[in-house]
């Protein structure tokens, strides 16, 4: 889908880029695919806030989205495309030729009116999900399993993808976009092509108040902040803090590593990102 930009003829419109939404259904979603959403303004169960800046925003209702494509053998028909408030790719509706409707991440080059199978060897088309055993190496692919049967977990964000790069004693080895190469076990599902919504990362929300009704509350930088309030706090003038960038209780950010050493999955990454 292409971009958007707009005429200046408001403050909020001179920077708006949008991408265009004209292909997706226009209507609500399919009700009996959809469940109630709570807002948790950032706060626990014993309501402290536990992640800050998030709270407002438009009311939303989740979509049911099927991560595990169990449905073997059974063709199905893409109904339409839509719009999903709680994720940046899109979504499809697609209905199996037994009457059954299921929500879907949309691939690119997806469209409404399109064939999809799930299987243990099907075609390899977008939307098409099977066992990375049966995939050939070299597939994109998208919605991984890292679990087998506990649903895709890895490669569901707008415009991601990842390549099966090798097979070996029962895993798969995968290249994630960040450069990553880890290993899976071939008996998880994955599913053809790249995520839709490619331009998502191409936009511009124009005012601040776009944040807002995505339920983003406003981010004060430390280095503006008293002393009181900050480590980067104080100074007379624009002052850069005067320390290595740290969160607001102290802990090393802007690249300081947090994952733990030994950790139990590291076992399944071949390569990190950062070597």
């Amino acid at each position: 889908m292409a971009l958007k930009k707009f005429n200046p003829i408001t403050p909020g419109t001179r920077q708006l880029v949008q991408v265009d939404r004209s292909d997706l259904h226009k209507g609500a979603p399919e009700k009996a695919l959809t469940e109630g959403l709570k807002k948790t303004g950032g706060r626990n169960n014993t309501g402290r806030i536990t992640s800050r800046h998030i709270g407002g925003g438009h009311k939303r209702r989740y979509r049911v989205i099927d991560w595990k494509r169990r449905k073997w053998d059974v063709e199905a028909t893409v109904l339409r495309l839509e719009y999903d408030p709680n994720r940046t790719a899109f979504i499809a509706l697609i209905e199996y030729a037994d009457g059954e409707k299921a929500y879907i991440l949309a691939p690119q080059r997806l469209q409404a009116g399109d064939k999809v199978v799930a299987g243990n060897k099907v075609d390899v088309k977008p939307g098409n999900a099977m066992p990375l055993r049966s995939m050939p190496v070299g597939t994109i692919i998208h919605n991984v399993e890292m679990k087998p049967g506990k649903g895709a977990q890895m490669i569901r964000s707008a415009g991601t993808y990842a390549q099966l790069v090798g097979r070996d004693q029962g895993y798969a080895q995968i290249k994630l976009a960040s450069g990553e190469l880890r290993i899976v076990l071939s008996e998880c599902m994955a599913s053809v092509g790249a995520v839709s919504n490619p331009d998502h990362m191409n936009t511009n929300d124009g005012k601040a108040g776009r944040s807002r009704w995505k339920g983003r509350r406003p981010h004060v930088r430390g280095v503006v902040m008293n002393p009181v309030d900050h480590p980067h706090g104080g100074g007379e003038g624009k002052s850069s803090g005067g320390r290595n960038p740290v969160t607001p209780w102290g802990v090393p950010t802007k690249g300081y590593r947090t994952r733990k050493k030994g950790k139990a999955s590291d076992k399944y990454i071949v390569r990190r990102r950062k070597k």
